[in-house]
């Protein structure tokens, strides 16, 4: 553990990468994430649209090699909260040039927020990883989160996930045991192995585009905080408030919230 303050870690560069993909790994990423055999434009490559998310597979790098430098124990860190925000749809196959920094750390006393940004062409990604034991070196608390929208929802539907969708997403990149192995799950105080968040975040948005009528493609801005871990197979209870081409929205799992603060922005087409 690299033992500066947490707060000496903002502005750094953890350098640039770049990073191939293929039609076949963006078919695997819509069907770990929900999408249907019938969902053509998502699965088949002939008319193939890749999901905006699908970004943040390819940008996974960066979290970890800020981890890796020391900055927070891996071991207890978790992923606190993601932002993607889309500049131009992700080709069909091709390269993406990232770059990756720490654009800012947090003090919240007994933990700190690093903020870790990654971008190129096609889009900006956000992770803010929750470290405990870093804070306290008298850094800016940072903002508050965003609150619940006001009144009744005016959309609420199911999502379910599938026993089988961690194994599945964790074939994306992100292989972390905690999402395979029953014994890590346990060393981590969980009682079996948990669902990715950003697959939860990203499983949210497929049905959350057809409620609207946009088409999940057509995703510009998305924003979510994980407040609760999710196990595959859960089934996600969510609500939200439209606000034009906007959706604030909520997940729960039997009534405890998984995923709060979540927006999504999709693009108009007329």
């Amino acid at each position: 553990m690299d033992l500066v303050s947490a707060g000496q870690w903002r502005s750094r560069d953890l350098g640039t990468r770049t990073v191939r993909y293929d039609d076949r790994d963006a078919i695997l990423y819509a069907l770990a994430v929900g999408a249907a055999p019938t969902d053509l434009d998502l699965v088949f490559e002939e008319r193939l649209r890749v999901l905006p998310t699908f970004a943040l597979t390819r940008a996974q790098w960066a979290p970890d090699v800020l981890g890796d430098a020391g900055a927070f124990d891996v071991t207890t860190a978790v992923h606190g909260a993601q932002r993607l925000r889309v500049r131009a749809p992700l080709p069909r196959e091709g390269e993406l040039e990232l770059t990756a920094r720490v654009a800012e750390v947090w003090d919240k006393g007994a933990a700190a927020i690093f903020e870790v940004v990654v971008e190129c062409t096609y889009f900006e990604a956000t992770w803010s990883l929750f470290a405990p034991g870093r804070g306290g070196f008298g850094g800016d608390r940072g903002p508050s989160a965003r609150k619940r929208p006001d009144g009744p929802p005016d959309l609420e539907f199911t999502v379910d996930t599938s026993p089988g969708q961690a194994a599945l997403y964790r074939l994306l990149g992100d292989r972390h045991p905690l999402h395979i192995d029953p014994s890590a799950a346990q060393a981590a105080g969980m009682p079996r192995p948990i669902l990715h968040g950003l697959c939860t975040l990203a499983a949210i948005t497929l049905p959350l585009a057809g409620e609207i009528d946009a088409h999940p493609a057509d995703l510009v801005a998305l924003d979510g905080r994980f407040a609760a871990p999710v196990f595959p197979g859960d089934r996600l209870e969510v609500t939200g408030r439209r606000e034009e081409d906007v959706v604030l929205f909520e997940a729960a799992v039997d009534g405890t919230t998984v995923v709060a603060g979540g927006r999504a922005q999709f693009r108009v087409t007329t």
